[in-house]
């Protein structure tokens, strides 16, 4: 399949940049002495050269156009371009196309070096092998995909959101195939000769590479001490996941499933305090055997980021630790429920227990395990310890002392790196 080459428009394609586009087009309105436009005007700048839309929506003279392009660039290349994100399902596109064979480049009415900064920025870049972006003469897309057209290419398609994307691909001789979960109406699309339509992502693969597979996603688990403020950093990280376009979904343990969820009740009870600890591990064995087999394998399938907190480490060390049960056995009795399925990477949120659970007293009832003695909590800490010992390329651990933003900026780092990698 190698002479096949698809070539995308980044606005309203690839990335969700209405945020930075209209910020700057205010921006530039504002220095140039006219009225802010409404959001109906703005949205009219997502596609065009902005030398036309400045002309055809604000009214300025071709001279007055090529000025605010100039200032709405002062801002766009240090701010606007990072107040975007990629669309949910593009990433999986992507890796099914590379996958398949296809060829892919980036052909846009935005300079290169902005271009190139945004897809570097979301991890993008590796997947292209040509950029074709506007200098200030020539942003028409037939121009652009004229330019970066190999001679040889066998099939070629120009995948966009709006009517410049479907027009310039008809007249450089490539299929064009718009996309409505932009900014283009799928009126906008066909009358200006879209040869397909896709309303998501995916669809835009199975109509390039029919049958083609959707990649596995991935399994993340967010583990450390009771008050090391895994919750608070779980949805911090999903906002960041979400924007690098990232499909998350959630989940717990004990719990996930209906099933499972009722064995949490039982664990969690404070009125269960005669249970033995062996009862209590094959009870968190149990609850993870259902959960593995009925949400996590099945959201990986779907090509989803499963994003969970606790996971097997959490009864290595609670029951290991904690209960002495020792982290071997803990492996051992885990095993039938877990088998392969184990976390990508693990985020290790490290809190001294003492510290956690001085947060914890504030909290207003606490559950069985919460309710422990110091020194249980203590040997929880260090079946952690040992456990990382053990494997410490799965885990990021990260120093839960430090302010909510920078634990939040430590994780982002390094799941979004563990994350790109596992996508080439």
């Amino acid at each position: 399949m190698s002479g096949k080459w698809v070539f995308f428009d980044l606005d309203g394609t690839l990335t969700q940049s209405e945020e930075g586009i209209f910020n700057c087009v205010k921006y530039a309105a504002e220095r140039m002495g006219f009225p802010v436009p409404e959001e109906a005007v703005l949205r009219k700048f997502i596609g065009p050269p902005l030398i036309h839309s400045f002309q055809e929506y604000l009214g300025m003279t071709e001279a007055q156009a090529w000025k605010a392009q100039e200032v709405y660039r002062e801002r766009y290349t240090t701010v606007g371009k990072f107040e975007n994100q990629v669309y949910p399902g593009v990433r999986s596109m992507l890796r099914a196309l590379a996958g398949a064979g296809a060829r892919m480049g980036v052909v846009t009415g935005k300079p290169e070096n902005s271009t190139r900064d945004i897809l570097a920025h979301f991890g993008l870049i590796g997947f292209f092998e040509g950029i074709s972006c506007a200098a200030d003469a020539r942003a028409e897309k037939e121009h652009l995909i004229r330019a970066i057209l190999p001679e040889d290419a066998e099939e070629a398609w120009m995948v966009g959101d709006r009517r410049f994307d479907m027009e310039g691909g008809t007249a450089a001789g490539v299929h064009p195939l718009g996309v409505t979960y932009g900014y283009g109406s799928e009126e906008e699309l066909r009358t200006a000769g879209a040869e397909r339509i896709a309303h998501t992502p995916w669809e835009v693969a199975e109509i390039i590479c029919p049958g083609v597979r959707k990649p596995a996603g991935a399994f993340l688990s967010v583990e450390g001490t009771d008050g090391s403020g895994k919750s608070t950093q779980i949805g911090l990280l999903t906002r960041t996941l979400e924007k690098y376009g990232f499909e998350v979904v959630h989940s717990r343990e004990p719990g996930g499933t209906p099933i499972a969820e009722k064995i949490r009740e039982i664990l969690l009870d404070r009125g269960n305090g005669e249970m033995c600890a062996e009862t209590e591990a094959l009870l968190y064995a149990a609850a993870r055997a259902q959960h593995v087999r009925e949400v996590i394998r099945p959201a990986v399938a779907a090509g989803k980021v499963l994003l969970c907190d606790r996971f097997l480490d959490s009864s290595v060390a609670y029951q290991g630790g904690g209960r002495r049960l020792g982290v071997d056995r803990v492996l051992a009795i885990n095993e039938p429920a877990v088998g392969d399925t184990l976390p990508l990477m693990t985020v290790y949120l490290d809190l001294d227990h003492r510290i956690g659970l001085q947060r914890r007293s504030r909290a207003a009832e606490l559950d069985r395990l919460e309710a422990e003695e110091e020194d249980f909590h203590a040997r929880v800490e260090a079946g952690y310890h040992e456990l990382i010992s053990r494997n410490p390329a799965r885990y990021a651990v990260v120093d839960a002392r430090m302010s909510r933003e920078e634990i939040a900026e430590r994780i982002a780092s390094a799941v979004l790196s563990r994350l790109m990698e596992a996508e080439h």
